[in-house]
C-alpha cells in the first residue's frame, strides 16, 4: 500500500531552487495540473507539477524526479486550463484504498500494477483523474472528488477493449 501523502510532494516543490526562481519571476503563474505515477511492481514512482503562465501562453512542468528542472510547453490550441489547488491534503494510500474496495464490489480480482493520476479541475472542481493499470491486461479508469473524497466514475477496460476502440478511429 502506498504511504505517500500529496503535501508531502508539495513541500518538495517548494523547497527546489527552480521553482523558487519560477515563481519569483512569474508572479502571475497558477497550478494547472500534476501528474503522479505509483508504479507498484518497479518502484519508479514519478510526480510532476504543471504551472501555466497566462502572459506567455505557456505551461512549465517541475519533474521532481528530476530534481524539479524546469521544462517549457507552449499551449497550442490556445486555450488557458484552469487552475487547481495544490492546498489539498491527503493520502495516496487512502485513494488506492478506494480504487480497491471499488474493485472488490466491482468483483475485479486483478493486481493494481501501476496508478497514473492527474489532479485537474473538471467544470469548476478538482478530481483526480486516474488510469490504473491491473494484471491480465486490465485498465481501470477513475474519476475521484477531492473535496467530498469519494469515487465519481469507475470503468474496467481490457487492453483488447482499447484496441477495438482504436481499430474503430481509424
Amino acid at each position: 500500500m502506498t504511504k505517500m501523502n500529496f503535501q508531502f510532494y508539495v513541500e518538495k516543490l517548494k523547497n527546489s531552487k527552480n521553482y523558487n526562481k519560477f515563481i519569483k519571476d512569474n508572479k502571475e503563474a497558477f497550478p494547472c495540473s500534476c501528474f503522479f505515477v505509483v508504479d507498484k511492481e518497479e518502484g519508479k514512482d514519478r510526480q510532476h507539477f504543471d504551472f501555466y503562465i497566462p502572459s506567455s501562453n505557456k505551461i512549465t512542468s517541475f519533474p521532481l524526479e528530476n530534481g524539479s528542472e524546469q521544462i517549457d510547453t507552449e499551449i497550442k490550441d490556445g486555450k488557458a486550463p484552469a487552475k487547481i489547488s495544490i492546498e489539498h491534503d491527503f493520502d495516496f494510500g487512502k485513494i488506492e484504498e478506494m480504487i480497491q474496495k471499488k474493485m472488490e464490489e466491482e468483483k475485479v480480482d486483478k493486481k493494481i500494477q501501476k496508478l497514473l493520476f492527474s489532479l485537474q479541475n473538471i467544470e469548476g472542481k478538482d478530481m483526480f483523474v486516474g488510469t490504473i493499470f491491473i494484471s491480465s491486461l486490465g485498465l481501470i479508469s477513475a474519476t475521484i472528488d477531492l473535496e467530498k473524497m469519494e469515487m465519481k466514475d469507475f470503468k474496467k477496460k481490457s487492453f483488447f477493449d482499447i484496441m477495438n476502440i482504436i481499430k474503430k478511429d481509424k
